[in-house]
């Protein structure tokens, strides 16, 4: 949960909302070329992330996260060097891409899966629940150092969250589960590790429902969550406002999280999420115009963290249960690359949408219907598979460092 927190998933997303007003009064750039940074940093992150999930696969978890958390460090603190040329700008966007995947749920959810088996949904809630920690605390971290010394003093400051704390955490306490410490259902009696390769996976249109679900969905949440502290202002409320709702937003992700995550471990999971991604949308219709209330604001916010912290849990949970894991890493990597594609891509239309128009309201329409539709597609899924007649599977576990 610490990793999550401190990691590269919710770091520069919580970030970027904040800076990107001072950025663009300092640079003069517009928001589709500050939003294009976080486009390069997920796309280069999304083609990565089977990378470092075929390492954790072979590798263990452990090493793999942890030096991806330090190296993540360092460079998000880098960002205070930032030059004054958009090259620069997406150079840097680049290299924390490349090195930043590996402290994010691609791998931390492997051990999880690992470890947790009959409540394997709440657990992952709990670890994800690190994103909404970070959406509560860092925009006011973010908001506190942007008013003392500038936006560039925010990434420093925030860098010290993986280095001093989820860092040594986790060198000192993290590991995988030995062979003998597995729950039933992770390896069968022979001691392998259940589950699908990936090219078996592939083969099968369950593999594709969700990589079409999950871009749908993760196209229609992020650019929001990116502007949405310019969305507030557009509703005519100050930064400390929109700092308020981004807390807002945090509080629907983490209650996305667990309730997602304990309905998942009693209910078909498909049927949860279907109505789960239904809320969002209705989130997109309060956030249209420039004259809401704040209380409408308020609820649009909680409804729309809601849809994140749902999204996360259907791509962990449902790796595991439709594909098992033999090849999670792998997997898992495959199916994150639409949601880091598709996220990357979403602030941009938002940027662009509102440069064009001066608000934001034809992008949240069409967001609202790629909710329903990404949801609707779950449906489609069927029932949990018998895993234990799989060919793909690992002798032992997987995670050498683990032995």
């Amino acid at each position: 949960m610490l990793g999550v927190t401190c990691g590269a998933s919710p770091l520069p997303f919580n970030v970027l909302p904040l800076a990107m007003g001072p950025m663009h009064e300092e640079f003069g750039w517009d928001f589709a070329a500050l939003s294009a940074g976080m486009t390069i940093f997920g796309i280069i992150a999304s083609l990565m992330s089977p990378v470092y999930g075929a390492l954790a696969d072979k590798l263990g978890v452990r090493p793999v996260a942890l030096w991806s958390l330090f190296i993540f460090g360092l460079v998000f603190g880098a960002f205070w060097f930032m030059p004054g040329s958009l090259t620069g700008y997406y150079m840097m966007w680049a290299i924390l891409g490349i090195v930043g995947i590996g402290s994010t749920p691609v791998t931390w959810s492997r051990a999880i899966s690992m470890w947790f088996a009959r409540n394997r949904g709440l657990a992952l809630g709990i670890m994800l629940l690190g994103t909404s920690f970070a959406g509560m605390a860092v925009p006011q971290i973010a908001h506190a150092a942007i008013d003392a010394g500038g936006w560039r003093l925010a990434f420093p400051v925030l860098a010290l969250l993986p280095l001093l704390i989820a860092l040594p955490v986790g060198l000192a306490w993290f590991r995988e589960p030995r062979p003998e410490e597995q729950p039933p259902g992770i390896s069968d009696a022979s001691g392998k590790v259940l589950g699908l390769s990936l090219r078996e996976a592939a083969r099968g249109r369950r593999f594709w429902i969700l990589f079409v679900s999950i871009a749908l969905a993760s196209f229609a949440y992020a650019g929001a969550h990116i502007h949405m502290a310019q969305i507030v202002q557009v509703h005519g409320f100050d930064a400390g406002t929109a700092a308020t709702v981004m807390g807002v937003v945090a509080i629907g992700i983490l209650a996305g999280r667990i309730i997602v995550g304990l309905l998942f471990d009693r209910f078909w999971a498909p049927g949860v999420a279907f109505p789960a991604l239904l809320l969002p949308a209705f989130a997109c219709f309060l956030l249209m115009g420039t004259d809401t209330s704040l209380p409408l604001v308020l609820v649009g916010g909680l409804l729309l963290g809601f849809a994140a912290g749902t999204e996360s849990d259907v791509i962990a949970f449902l790796t595991a249960r439709y594909f098992g894991m033999a090849y999670y890493g792998r997997i898992y990597g495959v199916l994150y690359m639409p949601f880091g594609i598709f996220s990357a891509l979403s602030p941009m239309a938002y940027g662009a949408v509102r440069d064009a128009t001066g608000s934001y309201d034809a992008i949240l329409m069409v967001s609202m219907g790629l909710f329903a539709v990404g949801g609707a597609l779950l449906l489609l899924l069927g029932r949990y598979p018998d895993l234990s007649q799989s060919a793909g599977v690992q002798r032992g576990n997987a995670s050498p460092a683990a032995a």
